[in-house]
C-alpha cells in the first residue's frame, strides 16, 4: 500500500509536519514556486520568442494569457516531486493558506498532473491538533485566490516591464519601476522634500523650579501677559508657526522675564484632575510585527520575516503573513488561562477582547500572529530551545498576545497652574492606579524624543491657593527640527495605512528600493538618492496614476474582490492596461512628452553672478552642473544636506582641479591629489586625449588628505611593491592595497595586514613572512583584534576581526567590512553596530553557478 504524498513549500516546514504525520505520509517541499513568468530571454520557449509580446511573458493580444515556465534551477525539484507522486495513493497540497500558497498549489497541479485523488490542506499553525483538523476537513484549491494572485503577478509584470524601459531611455540604465515599489520611493522622496522645504525657527522656553511645603514642582511657562507662548508643538512640518496667536519668545524676552521673576513667589491658581484609560494593543499583524521589531530590536523587515518564518515552520507561532487582528476562541482561552495563572484574576476582563482592523484593505479571514497551540509554550522553554533571534521574537509575540487579552491600564492625570506676576506656568503629573496590560507589555514608539518630552512628572499634593517659592529659572533656546525621515517601521506603517501593497510584500519592497539605489540608509533612516527624485518626478508628471496613492490602494481592493469571487480578472487587467487612462496609452503619450534634461535636472539656485547650480542625473549617476563646470556629488550625501553653498564649494574644489604635490623623480611626471565620488586618490601624470589612463592609488584607511605630501603619495603609487623572495617557495613577496584593505601575497597565499601592525608603506619582509606563516583566519578559530562590547538590542558581543579582505566587525551572525575611511584603531561600539545594521539591510547577492565546460 502506497503512502500519501504531502507537498509543502519549504524543507523546514516539511520536517516539522513530517514529525506529526508519521510513517503513512511522505512529505516533500516544492521549495517555493516551481513555475513562474520567464525571468529573462533565455527562459522564453523557442516557439514563443518571435512573438511581439514574448519579452513581457504575458500575451497582451489574447486576454493577457501568462506564459509560465519551469526555471532551470527548479527542474530537478519538479522531477523529484513527479517521482514521489508515482508511488503515492493520494496527494495533499499543504502550502500556506494565503494567495501565494494557493497559487503554488495550483501550479503544482498544472505541472504534476496527478492521477490520484487531490486534497488541499490549510492550517494557520503547525501543531498536531491543527494538522489533524486540516486532514479531517480538506478542500479544493480555491481558484478565486489563484486568480487574484495571478492577476497581481500580471499587473506587476506589465508595470515593471513596460515602465522600466522608459526610465532607461529618459534617465539612465539599470533603473526599475514597480507598482508598489515606485509608490514607496515616492513616500520617501516626499518626506525628503518636506525636509528640503523646512525653515528652522528659533524659540525660547522658560522652566521654573518651585518649592512648597509638600514638595518640589517643575513647571513650564505657557503664557505671559495673557498671551500664549509658542512651544515645539505650535510649529508645523515646515518649521513655521501653524497658526497665529502664540508668541515666539526670543532670548532677550526670556532673559528680561527671568530678571523680573527672580525672587518672586508663585501661587497655585488652578488644579485639574481627570482619569485616563490606556487601551491594550491589538495582537500582531505582519506589518505591526515588522514595525515593533524595528523599534525594539532595530531589525529590518526582512530579518523579522525570516525569524518569524522559522518560528512558524517549527511550530512556535501561527502563520506570520496576515493583516488580521482576530484571535481564535482557542487562543483567547489560552491567553486568559495564562493571565489568571501568572498575573492574577484582577488583570482578566470579564469577556475576551475582540479587535477589528482599521487599515485600508484589511482582510479578517486569517488569525493574528500569536503563539501556536491551545497552550502557549513558555518563555523559559523558548530561551532553552530556540536561537537568540527566535527567542526574542517569540517573547515579543507571546507578550503582545497575552497583553491584548488583559484589562486596560487606568490612572489619573493632573495639571497645576502656577502664577508668578503676569507669567503663567503649568506642571503635569500622572499617576497609574492600575497597570493593566502594561504589567506584561509596553509598546515601542516611532519618536522616542517626543515620547520623552511629553512624559508627565510626579506632583506633590497641592491645593488651590498654595504659595510657592521660586527657587530657579532655566531659560533654554530651541530650534525647530525638520520632519523625521522615514524608517523601515514608519514606511511600513505609511504603506499599510494607505492600503498600498500587502504586509507580506513589504520586506521585499524595502530590499528592492535599497538594492536599486533609490534609497540608502543613514542609521535607521531611509534617505532617497537624487536618482529617486528624478524617477519620482517623471512618474508624477507623466504617469500620475501609477504613483497615485489612492489608485494603488484601489488596485489592492480590486484584487481583494477577485479573491472573493466578486470581480473578473480580465476586466481588471483590461482597465489597467488597455483602458483610456490605462498603462498602454499613458506610456505612448509619455514617451513623446518627456524631456530627459528636464526630469534629470534639479535646481539648487544660482551663484552670486547669476549662474544656475543644478543637480543632474547622468548615465553614471548624479553630478553637479553650473555653467561649464561639473563636480561629483559624494555618494553618501543626503539631498537635504546638499545646500547651494555646499554645491558651490564642491564645484569650486573641482574647478581648482587636483592639487599638485610635486614631481615623481623617476618618471618626471607630476603627482596630484584629487577627489572623486568615492574619495581622495593620488594620480601620476595628467589625463589627456589619446593617452593611457594615468596611474592612480587610493589613500589608505584613516589617511587624511591634508596630511598627504609628495613622499607619502609616491609610496602609495609604489604599491603593489615587492618586499623580497619567500625563502621556502622562492616566490616573490608582495604588499598591496586592495579593495578590502592592505594585504601581503606570495604565490597563491595571501594574508590581510591586521589593524595596528605596520602598514603596507612600512612593512618589511620579515614581518610579511610572519603574517604568511600564520594559518588563514577562519570564522570560528580567528582571535579578535579587540572586543568592542555588547549590542544591547541583540545581546551579542561585537568583535573587531581581521579577515582575508581586511578588518571587519561581527556579532557572530553578521560580518561587516570596514569602509576605507574608517580607522580600525579608533572604531567604537556604536560605529561597529551601525556597520552591522547596514550589512543586514543590504540585499543579498545571488550566487551564479559556473557553466560546465
Amino acid at each position: 500500500m502506497g503512502k500519501a504524498l504531502v507537498i509543502v513549500e519549504s524543507p523546514a516546514k516539511a520536517r516539522t509536519i513530517g514529525k506529526y504525520l508519521g510513517s503513512d505520509f511522505q512529505v516533500e517541499a516544492s521549495v517555493g514556486h516551481i513555475r513562474d513568468l520567464p525571468r529573462n530571454a533565455a527562459e522564453i520557449p523557442a516557439g514563443k520568442k518571435g512573438q511581439s509580446w514574448s519579452r513581457l511573458g504575458v500575451n497582451i493580444e489574447e486576454d493577457f494569457a501568462p506564459l509560465y515556465v519551469v526555471p532551470s534551477d527548479k527542474k530537478s525539484q519538479v522531477k523529484r516531486l513527479k517521482d514521489a507522486l508515482k508511488s503515492a495513493e493520494e496527494l495533499y497540497l499543504a502550502t500556506d493558506e494565503d494567495r501565494e500558497g494557493e497559487s503554488i498549489s495550483w501550479h503544482l497541479l498544472q505541472v504534476l498532473k496527478p492521477k490520484v485523488p487531490v486534497r488541499r490542506l490549510v492550517f494557520h499553525e503547525i501543531t498536531q491538533a491543527a494538522i489533524d483538523r486540516a486532514l479531517a476537513n480538506p478542500r479544493e484549491v480555491d481558484l478565486n485566490l489563484v486568480h487574484a494572485q495571478e492577476t497581481r503577478r500580471i499587473v506587476d509584470r506589465l508595470f515593471g516591464y513596460e515602465v522600466s524601459p522608459l526610465l532607461w531611455r529618459k534617465i539612465g540604465p539599470r533603473l526599475s519601476a514597480g507598482r508598489v515599489q515606485s509608490v514607496a520611493v515616492r513616500l520617501v522622496v516626499n518626506r525628503e522634500r518636506q525636509r528640503l522645504g523646512f525653515k528652522s525657527a528659533e524659540w525660547w522656553s522658560l522652566q521654573a523650579h518651585f518649592q512648597s511645603e509638600k514638595g518640589a514642582v517643575v513647571a513650564d511657562l505657557i503664557s505671559m501677559k495673557d498671551q500664549k507662548v509658542a512651544t515645539g508643538r505650535d510649529f508645523g512640518a515646515d518649521g513655521l508657526l501653524q497658526k497665529e496667536g502664540p508668541r515666539i519668545l526670543k532670548e532677550q524676552d526670556v532673559q528680561e522675564l527671568v530678571a523680573r521673576l527672580e525672587g518672586q513667589s508663585g501661587q497655585v491658581t488652578r488644579l485639574t484632575e481627570k482619569g485616563f484609560t490606556d487601551r491594550a494593543p491589538a495582537p500582531f499583524t505582519t506589518s505591526t510585527l515588522q514595525q515593533e521589531a524595528n523599534r525594539k530590536f532595530r531589525w529590518t523587515a526582512r530579518r523579522t520575516m525570516q525569524v518569524a518564518q522559522r518560528l512558524y515552520e517549527n511550530g512556535w507561532i501561527t502563520y506570520m503573513r496576515t493583516d488580521s487582528t482576530n484571535l481564535s476562541s482557542q487562543a483567547m482561552e489560552a491567553a486568559r488561562n495564562l493571565i489568571q495563572a501568572q498575573y492574577g484574576t484582577e488583570f482578566l476582563p470579564d469577556q475576551p477582547r475582540v479587535y477589528k482592523k482599521k487599515a485600508k484593505g484589511a482582510q479578517e479571514a486569517h488569525e493574528a500572529i500569536r503563539p501556536a497551540g491551545s497552550e502557549f509554550k513558555g518563555l523559559r522553554e523558548a530561551k532553552d530551545e530556540l536561537g537568540l533571534d527566535e527567542a526574542k521574537l517569540y517573547e515579543l509575540v507571546w507578550k503582545r498576545t497575552v497583553a491584548s487579552q488583559m484589562l486596560d491600564a487606568r490612572g489619573r492625570s493632573m495639571s497645576v497652574q502656577i502664577t508668578v506676576l503676569d507669567a503663567l506656568f503649568t506642571a503635569r503629573g500622572r499617576v497609574v492606579d492600575f497597570p493593566g496590560y502594561r504589567r506584561a507589555y509596553v509598546e515601542g514608539t516611532d519618536d522616542p524624543e517626543q515620547e520623552l518630552a511629553t512624559q508627565d512628572r510626579l506632583l506633590p499634593p497641592l491645593k488651590q491657593g498654595d504659595a510657592l517659592s521660586t527657587e530657579q529659572l532655566d531659560a533654554k533656546g530651541h530650534h525647530t527640527k525638520p520632519p523625521h525621515r522615514l524608517t523601515e517601521a514608519t514606511l511600513v506603517k505609511e504603506l499599510e495605512t494607505r492600503g498600498i501593497g500587502r504586509p507580506s510584500t513589504y520586506a521585499s519592497i524595502i530590499d528592492t528600493i535599497l538594492h536599486r539605489n533609490y534609497v540608502f540608509k543613514k542609521g535607521s533612516a531611509l534617505v532617497p538618492t537624487f536618482t529617486a527624485f528624478a524617477v519620482t518626478r517623471l512618474l508624477e508628471d507623466h504617469l500620475t496614476n501609477l504613483v497615485d496613492y489612492d489608485f494603488t490602494a484601489r488596485m489592492e481592493n480590486q484584487l481583494d474582490e477577485i479573491a472573493r469571487g466578486n470581480n473578473e480578472p480580465l476586466d481588471t487587467l483590461q482597465r489597467f492596461y488597455s483602458g483610456d487612462a490605462g498603462l498602454k496609452n499613458l506610456l505612448t503619450t509619455a514617451a513623446d512628452d518627456i524631456d530627459p534634461r528636464t526630469v534629470c535636472t534639479i535646481s539648487l539656485g544660482t551663484t552670486e553672478s547669476g549662474v544656475g547650480v543644478d543637480v543632474r542625473i547622468g548615465k553614471y549617476g548624479p553630478f553637479l552642473s553650473s555653467g561649464d563646470d561639473r563636480a561629483d556629488i559624494p555618494a553618501d550625501l543626503a539631498p537635504d544636506e546638499l545646500t547651494l553653498t555646499k554645491a558651490i564649494d564642491l564645484i569650486s574644489e573641482k574647478a581648482e582641479g587636483p592639487r599638485e604635490l610635486g614631481t615623481d623623480p623617476e618618471s618626471e611626471l607630476s603627482v596630484f591629489l584629487a577627489n572623486g565620488r568615492y574619495g581622495h586618490y593620488i594620480q601620476l601624470g595628467e589625463q589627456g586625449e589619446g593617452k593611457e589612463k594615468p596611474k592612480r592609488a587610493s589613500l589608505l584607511r584613516g589617511m587624511l588628505p591634508e596630511e598627504v605630501d609628495l613622499d607619502v603619495a609616491l609610496k602609495l603609487l609604489s604599491l603593489p611593491r615587492t618586499l623580497g623572495t619567500h625563502p621556502e617557495s622562492n616566490e616573490p613577496v608582495i604588499v598591496a592595497n586592495g579593495r578590502y584593505g592592505p594585504y601581503v601575497k606570495s604565490g597563491s597565499e595571501t594574508r590581510s595586514i591586521p589593524a595596528g601592525e605596520a602598514g603596507p608603506l612600512e612593512i618589511e619582509l620579515d614581518q610579511a613572512l610572519t603574517l604568511l606563516a600564520k594559518p588563514k583566519a577562519g570564522r570560528r578559530s580567528a582571535e579578535p583584534l579587540k572586543t568592542l562590547g555588547t549590542d544591547d538590542s541583540t545581546e551579542r558581543e561585537i568583535k573587531l576581526m581581521n579577515g582575508r579582505y581586511g578588518p571587519y566587525v561581527t556579532d557572530g551572525k553578521t560580518n561587516a567590512s570596514l569602509p576605507k575611511d574608517v580607522n580600525a584603531d579608533s572604531l567604537d561600539l556604536a560605529a561597529a553596530i551601525e556597520l552591522i545594521r547596514k550589512k543586514e539591510a543590504a540585499p543579498k547577492r545571488s550566487k551564479r553557478r559556473k557553466k560546465r565546460s
